[in-house]
Parts: structure tokens; C-alpha cells; sequence
């Protein structure tokens, strides 16, 4: 089996919002996979359709930002039916590596530093600035159905939860309350 350290990211937002928010967001992706790698690669994605979403800044295709994952957690950008993911990032290094991008299906891309020609030592990593907290979206595109976190919880959204936590389907999940 490869050794699969290395989440890559192909993105539309620039390095400085990534550090902003603490990671890169608002991905689909297994977390139980994610949670498992060492390091964050953000490629560039200028070509992304919605120009007012995208604030890329760097070359197309390249490499410009490796980070340490520190954490993967539920995605503030999207509802909570969205199972969306952000990867925090506890340290970073700002790099430019041309052509990592290789137009892969999806813009989510397990692999390892190594086969990247990307090495760590070579890197001047520096600590993550505090990242600034993000409300939930508001616009009509991602409407907020409830306050989160909600005062209660029910089965099938715990389900739901613990299914995406463990990399399971929902239906997998047994809950048992003793009282």
C-alpha cells in the first residue's frame, strides 16, 4: 500500500484567506481519510466558474502553500446536510511548485510529499496566524435552517454525524441510550 501522508486541494482561494480561516474549506471528503495525513497541499485553481467566489492569486496548477493538519472539522461555509470539511492547519510554508495539478477528476487528491517532490525540511514553516471565526453563510444559497449547534440532537442527524466522523453510512451506525 502507497503511504498516503498528503491531502491536495485544488482551490480558488488565495493563500492569505486560507490563512484567514485556519485551513482550507469547504471540501467533500472522507474525514477518517483525511484525519490519517500529515500535510495540506493547496494547488491553484484560476479557472474556477464563479468569479465572485474566487479570489486565486497564484499560478494555475501550481503548488503554493503546504501545511501541517492540525485537525479536520465540520465546514462552517456549508448547512450541516452538506458534510463539508475544512483542514486545519497548525503551521504552513509558502512554496511555488509549478504543474502539481494534473487536472485529476476531483478536486480532492490523497498521495504523499514525497511523491510530489515536495520535502519538509526543505520548507521554512511558520506558525498560523489566529484565524479569524466565521458565521455561518447567510445568503439565500446557503440558508440557515436551525442555530448551530442545535439545543437538541436527534437520532437520525446523530446518525448522520457519527457516520461522516467514522467514514461509515449512516445506516452502519447503532445508537443505544440507557437512562
Amino acid at each position: 500500500m502507497r503511504n498516503e501522508d498528503t491531502v491536495i486541494v485544488f482551490t480558488a482561494r488565495c493563500p492569505q484567506r486560507i490563512l484567514r480561516e485556519g485551513g482550507s474549506q469547504a471540501w467533500k471528503l472522507n474525514p477518517v481519510r483525511a484525519k490519517a495525513c500529515q500535510w495540506l497541499v493547496c494547488t491553484q485553481n484560476q479557472h474556477h466558474p464563479d468569479h465572485t467566489f474566487s479570489d486565486a492569486t497564484e499560478l494555475h496548477g501550481s503548488a503554493f502553500l503546504v501545511g501541517k493538519i492540525s485537525g479536520v472539522i465540520s465546514s462552517p461555509e456549508g448547512d450541516q446536510r452538506d458534510n463539508r470539511w475544512l483542514i486545519q492547519i497548525s503551521e504552513y510554508a509558502v512554496i511555488t511548485k509549478p504543474h502539481i495539478w494534473q487536472q485529476w477528476r476531483n478536486p480532492v487528491r490523497y498521495s504523499s510529499l514525497n511523491d510530489l517532490g515536495i520535502h519538509p525540511d526543505d520548507l521554512d514553516f511558520q506558525q498560523m496566524p489566529l484565524s479569524e471565526p466565521m458565521a455561518p453563510p447567510t445568503d439565500e444559497a446557503y440558508p440557515i435552517t436551525q442555530e448551530w449547534p442545535p439545543r437538541t440532537l436527534t437520532i437520525p442527524e446523530a446518525k448522520v454525524a457519527l457516520a461522516a466522523t467514522f467514514g461509515v453510512t449512516p445506516e452502519a451506525v447503532e445508537i443505544v441510550i440507557r437512562g
